[in-house]
């Protein structure tokens, strides 16, 4: 979610009990307006919370101009002070895929698993945060648009998606470089417009089923949640420009689900 319209989003993704308290939310608001000044971004979207045993982390994304390029990953303990984690280097996703169980929320903590290699906490949640974003961070059709010059930007003239595209899951983006849609063929995107249609739909996702889609608050809202990552949650007000995600949970994938649908 956009920190310039931070409080709204908190509110309106409050209905699935993923708000914050008046402090941190006070507190969220005046320091990622600081992280974006300090750090010249575009914008600073507040990721959500990663659930620890002993303290919880709060994740924000920087972006540059262009949406899709690679975004930049700060961690907090108190919604106030942010720390830059490092991109994840290939030695590092390696070590975190192999370590299981729940965040301590100590940065400094260090994980052993059976071959007795350490990775910091800080480490792990870089990693899980890049997995799950990847997998769940949404966009609606519209929001964005490709230039003729390549560059990803938000599309200043989206006014948000009609009540009857707004109920549909082919109507949202996985908000990151497509994978699916270079795969196929000159006739599947025959019917779909290169400045709005570059990323990969949610209707698409496996297994299938994965996403619920309901409207709320007298169908002036519609939230989409995910069973494959519990904690994340999609809001859009159709006919408005009012949209982001929040995820807040452990960090764990529901590996059952497969099994469940």
């Amino acid at each position: 979610m956009d920190e310039e319209s931070l409080l709204l989003s908190l509110e309106l993704a409050s209905g699935s009990g993923q708000g914050l308290s008046p402090d941190r939310r006070a507190s969220l608001l005046t320091s990622l307006m600081l992280v974006k000044r300090d750090y010249r971004f575009d914008r600073v979207l507040f990721w959500g919370r990663i659930l620890g045993l002993v303290a919880d982390y709060y994740i924000a994304q920087g972006l540059s101009e262009d949406q899709l390029a690679p975004r930049k990953t700060l961690y907090s303990l108190n919604c106030m002070e942010w720390s830059l984690l490092p991109p994840a280097t290939e030695e590092m996703e390696m070590q975190t895929s192999v370590v299981k169980g729940r965040f301590m929320g100590d940065p400094s903590h260090a994980y052993e698993h059976t071959e007795l290699q350490k990775v910091n906490d800080g480490e792990k949640v870089f990693e899980e945060e890049v997995v799950i974003d990847k997998a769940v961070a949404v966009i609606p059709r519209g929001a964005l648009v490709k230039t003729p010059f390549g560059p990803i930007r938000v599309n200043r003239t989206f006014e948000g998606l009609s009540s009857s595209e707004a109920k549909k899951l082919s109507s949202y983006f996985h908000f990151r470089e497509p994978v699916e849609l270079k795969n196929k063929t000159l006739l599947e995107k025959a019917d779909l417009d290169p400045s709005l249609d570059f990323m990969d739909s949610l209707e698409h996702d496996f297994p299938k089923g994965s996403w619920s889609i309901q409207m709320e608050r007298g169908n002036t809202l519609v939230v989409l949640r995910s069973l494959l990552w519990p904690g994340l949650t999609f809001y859009h007000a159709p006919r408005t420009k009012n949209y982001g995600y929040i995820y807040v949970g452990t960090g764990e994938k529901n590996i059952d689900l497969p099994f469940m649908l």
